[in-house]
């Protein structure tokens, strides 16, 4: 028997190690297989990107050390490419959904009001995708 600060753990011989590995490793692919798998960046809810922003407010200054900030960052920037790629594709068809100057730049004020322009109760159903889809429609419509 081995301790290891205070704690009696039993000594692992060969046979018990190979048997403790491989049941580790059985437990930890069941775990993967049941796991639902993670959505992809910018298919956050409005509500969902909404909540976050509002609780780093209310940690002021500490929200700096908040992992929230980059995943928030991250979710936005994705939007916007994929936005981006689309457009691009709608404009090699000749039917593009906006129509914004090059470069173009989101500041943060003109997207959270964007997305708080959404009625609270369909925020949820709303993706990050989707709202820059419609913010870039709305600023910036095609003149026909």
């Amino acid at each position: 028997m081995i301790i290891f600060r205070r704690i009696a753990l039993p000594r692992l011989t060969a046979p018990k190690l190979t048997a403790l590995s491989a049941s580790a490793i059985a437990g930890a692919l069941a775990l993967l297989c049941t796991t639902p798998a993670q959505a992809a960046p910018g298919d956050m809810s409005v509500a969902t990107f909404l909540a976050k922003v509002d609780a780093l407010k209310a940690k002021g200054i500490g929200a700096m050390f908040s992992s929230d900030i980059g995943l928030l960052k991250a979710e936005a920037t994705a939007a916007g490419k994929a936005y981006g790629a689309r457009l691009k594709q709608e404009k090699v068809a000749g039917q593009p959904s906006s129509c914004p100057p090059t470069p173009t730049k989101v500041g943060q004020d003109m997207w959270l009001s964007h997305l708080k322009s959404y009625p609270a109760a369909a925020r949820s159903g709303i993706s990050l995708h989707r709202a820059m889809a419609d913010m870039f429609a709305k600023n910036w419509p095609c003149r026909k």
